[in-house]
């Protein structure tokens, strides 16, 4: 029986054909070996009443088959979140790869979201095809996998790299799950590790072609705070703090189709994990392309410009502090003097990090309480500004969950509109970005509305805007994107565009 909407044969004709668009939205469990593939699986194809479809690895896992080693599910693109028409489920995935389960359960994932255990549970097992449990499980054991094969780290470590509680744990899971322990797959392994660097660990993470890295990369070197972030020779870098681990981070294209490159220094191993499902959301690797581009261009208005950015991401937040206060900051004022406000605030109040990791890489952005006793006004910002800012540090060193979405896009946004100098565009910018909302859209923004000017001139007011982008529904974020790109140079430094 089928999980998926396609039906057995169309699914049997992927896997037969091969074919890469199905590659991350569909695994294949084949009933006489227990193993479950990728639809580009080389292997020999079994025949169709052998095999049974799934909409996600954990739904096979879940039901009782193990990851082929020849395909590896786990380098497989995660389009997970992009399964069926529930936010309630995309969102759940979304904290669930930041670690939600980790330390917490079901009933706690199910509160932050707003709907009731049950629920939750039923919504899973209808989109995703398996228990949230079952997702943070499956997430966990690819993870230490690919550990395994990309990397040389100890056992110990990719134990605790990967979320598991204890190494024997560990041991016990991979025995079960492929009967052999995990050391022996390291020596299963195809051709050398890849490239070091230094002491980093390297990782290559997937996504759905077709990507365009230029923007990706204009956009976030265009706001990156210097002495925290940089971005040069087609690499983006910064600095992080997560819990008591802190490092840095960089991430370019790989030399293989269809992934790009991390490397992470850190001072705890144990933040993997956050630091991965952090590169993920900042670079938008859950996102399918194909089917954005195919819905944004019924619209003629867009279909130019989606065909000529073809794989235009969303860019993520880092951090939703972090995110806020340079949204702040990039009220009424450029791009450029909202970048160098941000860098004055970093090295004024974030810790410094060791010189030998990057010369441009010099300041972790100050946590909520750093700024909460810090006179900002004297960095050269106006009072109003500054004040705002000392007040969303003080709401933000009192609540963690503070840039933590719960229940549907006009509920978050309600919330964030009682944050101290957070309206309208900048609660939607941060639901765009910082809470991966695809649905988040800042209508008031200047950028958009020059972008849909029309001959004579004139712009569409917010409520024409937000009439016209129901039929981008549910993927707005996108469209708003598309039409920031197509705007003259000068757009990209007024105060809608932080």
């Amino acid at each position: 029986m089928t999980l998926l909407p396609l039906g057995l044969d169309a699914c049997y004709r992927a896997i037969a054909t091969r074919d890469a668009r199905f590659d991350g939205k569909l695994f294949t469990g084949v009933k006489t070996t227990g193993i479950y593939c990728r639809p580009i699986c080389p292997a020999r194809t079994p025949k169709k009443e052998n095999v049974v479809f799934f909409a996600s690895a954990a739904a096979a896992q879940e039901a009782g088959f193990r990851p082929c080693l020849r395909c590896r599910p786990e380098t497989s693109p995660d389009l997970g979140a992009w399964h069926g028409t529930s936010n309630t489920v995309a969102r759940a995935l979304r904290l669930i790869e930041a670690g939600a389960l980790d330390a917490g359960d079901v009933d706690a994932l199910a509160a932050r979201l707003g709907v009731g255990e049950r629920q939750l549970r039923r919504l899973f097992k209808q989109h995703v095809g398996a228990s949230p449990i079952a997702v943070a499980q499956t997430r966990r054991v690819l993870l230490a996998k690919q550990l395994i094969h990309e990397t040389r780290l100890p056992m110990t470590q990719v134990a605790l790299a990967s979320g598991f509680g204890s190494v024997r744990r560990f041991n016990e899971t991979f025995q079960q799950l492929y009967d052999r322990p995990p050391a022996s797959l390291r020596r299963m392994r195809e051709g050398e590790e890849n490239e070091r660097e230094g002491d980093a660990i390297t990782l290559e993470l997937p996504y759905r072609p077709p990507y365009d890295w230029d923007a990706m990369l204009a956009f976030l070197a265009a706001r990156a705070i210097p002495g925290v972030e940089s971005v040069r020779d087609g690499r983006y870098a910064r600095t992080f703090a997560i819990g008591d681990a802190s490092g840095a981070v960089s991430v370019e294209r790989s030399p293989r189709a269809g992934f790009l490159r991390v490397a992470l220094r850190s001072s705890r191993i144990e933040a993997l994990p956050a630091v991965i499902a952090r590169v993920r959301r900042v670079f938008d690797l859950s996102a399918d392309p194909v089917a954005i581009a195919e819905h944004l261009a019924e619209d003629p208005i867009l279909a130019p410009r989606v065909a000529s950015r073809p794989g235009l991401r969303v860019p993520g937040a880092w951090d939703g502090f972090e995110l806020a206060v340079r949204a702040i900051l990039g009220q009424q004022i450029t791009v450029v003097a909202a970048r160098a406000l941000a860098g004055k605030i970093a090295r004024a109040a974030g810790s410094r990090v060791s010189p030998s990791v990057s010369a441009d890489l010099t300041h972790v952005f100050p946590r909520p309480r750093a700024l909460v006793d810090l006179d900002l006004a004297r960095l050269g910002m106006p009072k109003a500004r500054a004040a705002a800012i000392h007040a969303l540090a003080t709401a933000a060193a009192r609540d963690a969950s503070l840039f933590v979405g719960h229940g549907e896009l006009e509920d978050v946004v309600r919330k964030l509109r009682r944050l101290p100098g957070v309206g309208e565009w900048t609660a939607q910018y941060i639901a765009m970005r910082e809470l991966r909302e695809p649905d988040a859209f800042p209508a008031a923004d200047v950028g958009l509305m020059r972008a849909l000017a029309g001959a004579d001139g004139r712009r569409p007011s917010p409520e024409e805007l937000l009439e016209r982008a129901e039929r981008w529904r549910p993927w707005r974020a996108y469209a708003a994107l598309h039409l920031w790109s197509s705007s003259p140079p000068k757009a990209a430094k007024t105060r809608r565009v932080a």
